[in-house]
């Protein structure tokens, strides 16, 4: 048996927690924030701090529904693993999500209907929609743009249309990423009986579906903010190097392969944080967009290439007793 406090029991936690991704959910709801207008500073706060909650227990939930499908593909993982308890996993992202739903109604209790509304959308994707195609996709997708209308909420009780517009561009960039994801698990979404892209089309498809929004999102974010010389179109232009980098790869005629679908991920994962940071840039100002986007891209990557491998492909896994 393994106590809470060992270093194996704090690893599995870490690996459930992705700490890869956790800065993206927090620097799009400062975007969502920065595109209300004029946050007071407990809004900053609670745009940022509640979609990483709702972020964290949806990955702890996701993970605990995931068990049996990661049994078959991922028996690496925490939880098929024995590392972390079922139930552990089950209260700890209850606790999260929770406190997301406490820390958003001493703000402005009107979006704490958003968050219920994230926090359902992410038990629902890894409950029913993940084994349904595109379906899953968009509804991944959709929760990141709810984040945007999270905050524009918490700030000014309703978001406004530029708002909704950025969240259909957040939407389709992260459908297009999670359909790269659904590549490295087609072995185990096939032997579950899931019926994803992937899985009934192929991969190369996945690939092409996942590249056409991302340029579907990159044209929106274009749309909306235009370019000229300012921080936020730099920032949108590097996004838009970084996808171009990340796609190319895989939208070769080569032969389909999960590792070249992570490497593709690990760059959209840099790329995201970008994307957020461009649309924060005007509301932040520029020495606190750059100097929270180098944070959480030096998190985000440093992390990856220590925990990433080892948590999709059980990689490197060291035995702590």
């Amino acid at each position: 048996m393994v106590s809470i406090g060992s270093p194996r029991n704090w690893l599995a936690h870490l690996e459930t927690c992705r700490p890869y991704t956790l800065a993206y959910p927090g620097l799009t709801g400062l975007a969502g924030a920065a595109l209300a207008g004029a946050p007071t500073p407990a809004q900053w706060v609670t745009a940022w701090l509640a979609p990483t909650l709702v972020w964290t227990g949806g990955l702890y939930l996701g993970d605990y529904f995931d068990r049996e499908l990661d049994g078959v593909g991922k028996p690496h993982r925490p939880i098929p693993s024995g590392r972390l308890a079922p139930r552990t996993a089950v209260l700890t992202g209850i606790c999260c999500v929770a406190a997301a739903f406490a820390a958003s109604a001493l703000v402005e209790p009107r979006a704490v209907a958003i968050a219920l509304a994230g926090a359902a959308g992410t038990v629902g994707y890894s409950r029913v929609l993940k084994r349904h195609g595109i379906l899953g996709n968009l509804a991944r997708g959709a929760l990141t743009g709810l984040v945007l209308v999270f905050a524009a909420t918490l700030v000014h009780g309703w978001p406004a249309p530029l708002v909704l517009g950025w969240a259909a561009v957040f939407c389709l960039q992260d459908t297009g990423s999670n359909l790269v994801g659904t590549v490295r698990d087609i072995a185990g979404d096939r032997a579950c009986g899931y019926r994803t892209v992937s899985v009934v089309y192929g991969g190369a498809f996945a690939n092409r579906c996942a590249a056409a929004c991302f340029a579907a999102a990159m044209l929106g974010a274009l749309a909306l903010h235009g370019i000229s010389a300012d921080l936020g179109s730099g920032l949108l232009l590097a996004a838009i190097c970084l996808g171009v980098r990340a796609y190319g790869p895989v939208l070769g005629s080569g032969p389909i392969d999960p590792r070249k679908a992570l490497r593709t991920h690990e760059i959209l994962v840099a790329e995201r944080l970008v994307l957020a940071a461009a649309v924060a840039a005007n509301g932040l100002g520029g020495p606190a967009t750059l100097g929270i986007l180098a944070a959480a891209l030096a998190i985000s990557l440093s992390t990856q290439l220590l925990l990433r491998g080892r948590h999709e492909f059980g990689n490197g896994t060291v035995e702590l007793a």
